[in-house]
């Protein structure tokens, strides 16, 4: 069995919560730079996460505020998964991983850290891409700074 080891999370799992949810609170500011969000569609938006398992990591939510499958309309469904395919299309061409995670956690027992936004992962995964700093230093090396590779997927995105 193989483990994926993500210590460099602790800051967002030990670290202080802010209060509502971090996703409805994104989408109403309308800062959408400073919030990391890539691409708005009508019942879903993309951003990146800011606390990301690998470069690239990204998040398609829903706009509206529902944490369950059953809950969701059919065109929220749809948008859903033709925006994680385009998502995941822009990373493709981009910056090109190997292949990638693409999950839905439901639930905090599963491993979602906002139980109550429905949200799908998209991981890029390249070869070698754990590598000893997260085991001997506690340190994920990400290669690319967030808000450079937030303005150059926003530009992927606008096509």
């Amino acid at each position: 069995m193989n483990h994926l080891w993500a210590p460099w999370r602790m800051t967002y799992i030990g670290g202080k919560k802010p209060k509502g949810c971090f996703f409805c609170q994104a989408l109403a500011e309308r800062r959408d730079a400073a919030n990391l969000i890539l691409h708005r569609g009508h019942e879903c938006f993309c951003l990146m996460n800011r606390y990301p398992y690998n470069n690239g990591h990204l998040m398609v939510a829903l706009n509206r505020h529902i944490g369950q499958l059953a809950d969701m309309s059919d065109s929220e469904m749809l948008e859903l998964m033709q925006l994680t395919r385009q998502a995941q299309d822009v990373l493709t061409r981009h910056i090109k991983p190997d292949g990638f995670n693409i999950g839905i956690n439901l639930g905090k027992v599963a491993g979602a850290g906002v139980v109550d936004h429905f949200h799908i992962h998209i991981v890029p995964r390249w070869h070698g891409d754990t590598n000893f700093m997260p085991v001997t230093a506690s340190t994920k090396v990400v290669p690319q700074a967030l808000d450079d590779l937030c303005r150059q997927l926003r530009r992927v995105f606008r096509g």
